[in-house]
């Protein structure tokens, strides 16, 4: 199991040094910021930043999209990222939720998103490429032949599909084992079928995590399900709730939602939490005292999943990163 953390735009400069320092002391693989330009800063400054403070770990967006940036200055930005970090960048790609909405647009479709991922990569090793409308094919003198593992967020079934034929890993939204499996199992099915060789395919569990009581902790990531629930919303308007496409479980706790607000996207203060109950919230996150959280991922580790990622956003990001580095890690190592 690999272990990563989470970060947002509006983390200072200072601060995201320190943690990402301790993050790498404590036996963390990954550290990722949300790309969401407008709502946050830009995230590959901080990455940039966040590299010549550590050696081992490996850093990516979560997630980009096809559709905010040229192909080719995306793709530059990647391959410079690896480049100086010695290897140390992954890609996850999204349909730009946020990132286009919040600027009234709509999201890219998944064969761009896939488009997208083997555009870049191509770029990224050296190779020549040609996408869109552009009139000369692009190619990096200064490449050096990285390969950028790449991942797909995803929870519909045709997005699932598109992880599973077009990356190397999918992001899962939350920490439901029982859902992370039926998500998981529909990747790698979609993968083998399509002539791939899954047996290192990757799964990620994003999801806050929290210690102590959890009357406390629920407060502290409510948000959360709340967030799911946009993206859960949108499945609901395109399959319905009786396709068996996607599972009650996923569907069921929406069915009072009253809206959302993107200005407010992941975010505790987000004015439409009330149809959340602390029993989806348990359910999603990873809470309770540090045995807990170590069975909660074994039951990940158990359905398919291999990396656990949290969302760190409580105000409790040290003692959270010092928990899981003197608890949780080691029984995974």
């Amino acid at each position: 199991m690999e272990f990563g953390i989470t970060f947002k735009g509006f983390i200072e400069a200072e601060r995201a040094r320190y943690l990402v320092r301790a993050a790498e002391y404590a036996g963390f693989d990954y550290c990722w910021f949300y790309d969401s330009h407008i709502l946050w800063r830009d995230c590959y400054a901080a990455i940039a930043m966040c590299m010549e403070h550590t050696e081992k770990l490996r850093f990516g967006p979560l997630v980009t999209n096809p559709d905010v940036r040229d192909w080719s200055v995306a793709a530059s930005i990647f391959g410079s990222l690896s480049k100086q970090s010695g290897g140390r960048f992954d890609l996850a790609v999204g349909r730009g939720d946020s990132s286009m909405r919040v600027m009234g647009k709509k999201p890219a479709t998944l064969a761009r998103v896939a488009e997208f991922i083997d555009k870049t990569k191509a770029m990224v090793r050296g190779e020549e490429v040609t996408y869109g409308e552009i009139p000369a094919p692009v190619k990096f003198p200064w490449a050096v032949g990285h390969e950028m593992p790449s991942w797909i967020a995803a929870y519909g079934p045709l997005a699932l599909k598109t992880a599973g034929e077009s990356a190397d890993g999918v992001v899962l939204q939350i920490a439901d084992p029982g859902l992370c499996k039926w998500f998981t199992d529909q990747c790698i099915e979609a993968g083998t079928a399509a002539g791939k060789d899954m047996s290192n395919y990757r799964s990620m569990a994003a999801a806050p995590a929290y210690f102590g009581d959890k009357k406390r902790a629920i407060e502290h990531v409510k948000w959360f399900p709340a967030m799911v629930g946009n993206h859960v919303a949108d499945i609901v308007e395109k399959y319905g709730t009786e396709s068996g496409k996607v599972p009650a479980s996923l569907t069921s706790y929406i069915e009072k939602r009253r809206g959302y607000d993107y200005s407010k996207h992941g975010q505790a203060d987000n004015p439409f939490l009330d149809f959340i109950t602390d029993d989806v919230v348990e359910s999603f996150c990873v809470l309770g005292e540090p045995d807990e959280h170590v069975a909660k991922i074994r039951d990940l580790e158990a359905a398919g999943v291999t990396q656990f990622n949290i969302y760190l956003d409580s105000g409790d990001e040290e003692e959270i990163i010092a928990g899981y580095g003197r608890h949780v890690i080691p029984a995974f190592r």
